[in-house]
Order: C-alpha cells, then structure tokens, then sequence
C-alpha cells in the first residue's frame, strides 16, 4: 500500500509539515510505503484552460498537458497510489494558491466529450471508493472558527476527490498556529499519527468487503 502527502504550505518545516510528517509516520507504522510531495519544491505551472488533457487521449490514465512541467510524473504516482494526505494553511480564509494550482492541473485525471456542455467531467480511473484521503488544514484563528476557517477549505479539496470517486477519511483543523505551545504541538502531532493508522485501517477495511 502507497499513501501520498502533499503539502501546501510554502513552510517546508511548519505546522503543515509537521502534521504530515506525523501521519505519514501513522500510515507507515501500518506498513504502508510513503512519499511526501513539498508542492512548493515541485515545478507546477498554472493550468491554461486549453482542456487538451481533458477532451483528448481519453484512453489514458490521465491527459496529456501542453505544459513540460512536474506534474505528468506526480500523476503516474498519484495514480498507483492507495491513500492520499492533503494539507494546507488557510490563506486568506482558503486554500494556498500553491495547492489551488496543484489541483487545477489534476483536471487531467478526467475526461470529457468536447460537445457535451451539460455532465460533469468523469474520472479517467475511477477509484470506486476503495482509495481514501485525509485533509489537514491549519489556521491562526482557534479551533472553534474550524466551520469558518477550516471547511471551505476541505470543501475546496473534497470536490476533486468526490468525483475521483474517492472518498475522504478524516479532515483535521489545527487552529492557534501562531500561538502552538510545544505541549500542544505534541498533542496535534499524537492526533495526525493515529489520522494516519486510521487512513490505513480504513483502505484495508473498504477493500475487505469486495
């Protein structure tokens, strides 16, 4: 089993990284394999809205992009992978424009007719909800301000994987960010570990059942 981190947060040792790093560990602890993907590290240009990669190659796991960049190859892994970790801090009151770019370009993972105007994008490979994700999102305001702070960003994310036919484990708002105690750190990292044991037990439970 393969579970995936992306971090959305420029801050490749902040609350995010760490809240990853954790779970990953969880998920490991399990006996799955990882991989972590700092998205500020990657080069992932802004998609164009050409819809080459979703109209065209519909035989394919994922479309063809116009733009030589990272993502065809984050794709291939994306793909194969069995579980997946999101995270970002609230910008703004949403997601990073780091991560909001990431998952314009996973358009590719979908296909559609060029004539038909009215049906949402279908997956390329449908999980059929044997994958899951976890979301993590971070923020200054406390963690009573998680259904202003914090849902419209795991709505944000939760639309792609509704229709990647995947569904969403655990979402985890952090909030008092800027003002983390080293007590309470440790506390939120405990809670991302066990998020990452439960992402684990969760995929191997769904796929018992078929």
């Amino acid at each position: 089993m393969k579970i995936l981190g992306f971090m959305g947060s420029p801050r490749v040792n902040g609350l995010n990284a760490k809240l990853v790093k954790s779970a990953l560990k969880g998920a490991e602890s399990k006996g799955a394999e990882t991989k972590r993907y700092d998205l500020i590290k990657c080069n992932i240009e802004y998609c164009r809205g050409c819809f080459k990669c979703v109209f065209e190659n519909h035989d394919l796991p994922f479309g063809k992009c116009p733009i030589e960049d990272d993502v065809a190859g984050i794709l291939e892994e994306y793909v194969r992978a069995d579980g997946y970790i999101f995270s970002t801090p609230v910008y703004d009151v949403g997601i990073t424009a780091l991560l909001k770019t990431f998952l314009e370009r996973k358009f590719a993972l979908f296909f559609k007719d060029k004539e038909d105007t009215v049906t949402l994008p279908a997956p390329r490979t449908p999980a059929h909800f044997l994958k899951k994700a976890s979301l993590f999102v971070t923020g200054n305001a406390r963690d009573e301000y998680r259904e202003v702070m914090g849902d419209p960003c795991f709505e944000t994310i939760e639309i792609d994987f509704m229709l990647e036919q995947v569904d969403v484990a655990d979402k985890f708002y952090v909030g008092g960010a800027h003002v983390m105690t080293k007590e309470r750190l440790e506390e939120k990292k405990k809670e991302a570990f066990n998020i990452g044991v439960r992402l684990v037990e969760e995929i191997e439970k769904e796929r018992e059942k078929k």
